[in-house]
C-alpha cells in the first residue's frame, strides 16, 4: 500500500475506497483505475457489462475475471485535491440516493466488501501533520507532472529510466504517460458533470498484471473493422479511415500501446496508439520484435507459450456463433524481471564472482539461462461487442468473427517468423 493510499484510507475507510491510476494501462481511451492489488475498475458500459454477464465458458480463460459493480463518485477534499472514491453498490449511504440502480447486479454478484477495521488500526499512527505535508508534496509533484504531460502528449515513443534504489516495480508510479492521460481526462469529464451527476457505475475486473513484478504489456487492436453496428456515419467513416491507414486493413491487427522493461539500460519503453497507427506491416513486425527484446537479448523462451495460447484462442473464437468483437483489444503480458537459474553443467567456483550486472550474454550463456516465464494472453474492451444472443440488437451476424480470426492468424504467423529468424 502506498503512503498516499494509506493516508486517504484513514479518511475514507468507512465510506469507500480511494481509486488510483492504473499505471500499466498502455492503450484504450477509457480510464482504468486501481481498486486494489488484484482488481481494477473502469466505467460501466452496458454492452460490455452484458458481455461479461453472458460470457461463454470456453472464453473465460481468455478474458479478465469479472468481479462485480461499484458506485464511483468524484470528490474534492478540504485541500482541493480531486479524488475518485468507490462505494458498494448496495450501500445505504446518503449520497447513493440519486444513483440509477435499474440494472443493478444480482445479490450473488455484489462485491463482498472486506472489513477494513484492521486497515484503520494499521494507519492510526499516521499523523495529520504527515498527511498535510504529504499532500503538499503531492501537489508540487502534480504541477510538475502537468508540465511533463504537455510534452508527453507530443511524444509517441518514450524511454524512462527506472531508479536503481528500491524494488523495480515500486518505481512504476507515474511512469506510464498513457494511464496518466486517461486518468486526467476522466477526472475532467467527471468534474464538468459534477453539478448534474456525481454517481457513476464502474465494473470490477481482474488485474492481469498483478502476478508480474515488472509487467511488459502489449495492447493490440484486433480485427479488420473497428466501428460498432450502432456507430454514427461520422464515427463509422473515422474508424474505417483509421483501419485503412494502418495495418488493421492489411493484416487485421495493429499496435495500440506497449510497455517494455529494458533490462540492459534499466529503462521503460512506451509506445502509444498514434505511433502504432503509422506502422507498416514490416514496422509492426519490428515493434513485436522490440516487445520481446529486453535490451540485452530476445526473450525467445516466450515464443512457444504465446503461439500456443494464440492458437488456442483462435480455435475458441472460430466456434463462437454470431459474436463480433469490434474495437476489442488483445493483451500479451509477461514479466520483464526475468528469473534466472544456474545451468546444470556450470562450475560453482566459476560463478562465484558473477554479479547481477555481469550475468548477461557477455558473461557467457553457459553460466546463466532464463527459466520459462509465464505469458498471459487476454481479450479486453467489449464496449462494441455484439451477438445474436443479446436479443435487442437490430443487426444480427452469423458465423465467426472472420476479421478478428484473420488478425490472430497473421499475429501467429509474424511471431513464428520472428522466432525462426532469430534462431538462424
Amino acid at each position: 500500500m502506498s503512503p498516499a493510499f494509506g493516508a486517504m484510507e484513514v479518511e475514507h475507510y468507512s465510506k469507500g475506497v480511494l481509486l488510483e491510476p492504473f499505471v500499466h494501462q498502455v492503450g484504450g481511451h477509457s480510464c482504468v483505475l486501481r481498486f486494489n492489488d488484484k482488481t481494477i475498475c473502469k466505467p460501466l458500459i452496458q454492452r460490455e457489462h452484458q458481455f461479461y454477464e453472458t460470457l461463454p465458458t470456453e472464453m473465460r480463460k481468455f478474458t479478465p475475471q469479472y468481479e462485480g459493480v461499484v458506485s464511483v463518485s468524484f470528490e474534492e477534499d478540504e485541500d482541493g485535491n480531486l479524488c475518485l472514491i468507490a462505494y458498494p453498490l448496495n450501500g445505504d449511504h446518503d449520497n447513493l440516493e440519486n444513483l440509477d440502480n435499474s440494472d443493478c447486479e444480482p445479490k450473488s454478484k455484489l462485491l463482498r466488501w472486506t472489513n477494513k477495521k484492521a486497515m484503520l488500526l494499521e494507519n492510526e499512527k499516521i499523523s495529520k501533520e504527515w498527511v498535510r505535508q504529504h499532500r503538499k508534496e503531492e501537489k508540487m509533484k502534480s504541477h510538475k507532472l502537468e508540465e511533463e504531460f504537455e510534452w508527453l502528449k507530443k511524444s509517441e515513443v518514450l524511454y524512462y529510466t527506472v531508479e536503481k534504489k528500491g524494488n523495480v516495480s515500486s518505481q512504476f508510479k507515474h511512469h506510464n504517460p498513457w494511464s496518466m492521460k486517461c486518468h486526467q481526462q476522466q477526472l475532467q469529464r467527471m468534474k464538468e458533470n459534477a453539478k448534474h451527476r456525481n454517481q457513476y457505475k464502474f465494473i470490477l475486473l481482474e488485474n492481469l498484471t498483478s502476478r508480474y513484478e515488472v509487467p511488459c504489456v502489449l495492447d493490440l487492436k484486433m480485427g479488420t473493422r473497428q466501428h460498432g453496428d450502432d456507430a454514427s456515419e461520422e464515427k463509422k467513416a473515422n474508424q474505417i479511415r483509421k483501419c485503412q491507414q494502418s495495418t488493421s486493413a492489411v493484416i487485421g491487427v495493429r499496435v495500440c500501446g506497449m510497455q517494455v522493461y529494458q533490462a540492459g539500460t534499466g529503462q521503460l519503453m512506451f509506445m502509444n496508439k498514434y505511433h502504432g497507427r503509422k506502422l507498416s506491416v514490416q514496422g509492426f513486425k519490428e515493434a513485436l520484435y522490440q516487445f520481446f527484446h529486453n535490451g540485452k537479448y530476445l526473450r525467445r523462451e516466450l515464443f512457444e507459450s504465446v503461439i500456443k495460447k494464440l492458437t488456442e484462442l483462435k480455435s475458441v473464437l472460430e466456434k463462437q456463433e454470431s459474436y463480433r468483437f469490434y474495437s476489442s483489444s488483445l493483451l500479451i503480458i509477461y514479466d520483464g524481471k526475468e528469473r534466472q537459474e544456474v545451468a546444470v553443467d556450470s562450475d560453482p567456483e566459476d560463478l562465484e564472482d558473477l554479479s547481477e550486472e555481469s550475468s548477461d550474454e557477455s558473461a557467457g550463456a553457459y553460466a546463466y539461462k532464463p527459466t520459462a516465464s509465464t505469458v498471459d494472453v487476454r481479450m479486453i474492451d467489449f464496449a462494441h461487442t455484439t451477438c445474436k444472443y443479446y436479443g435487442e440488437d437490430s443487426v444480427v451476424h452469423e458465423g465467426q468473427d472472420t476479421g478478428y480470426v484473420f488478425g490472430l492468424q497473421n499475429l501467429i504467423d509474424i511471431i513464428k517468423e520472428i522466432r525462426d529468424e532469430s534462431s538462424e
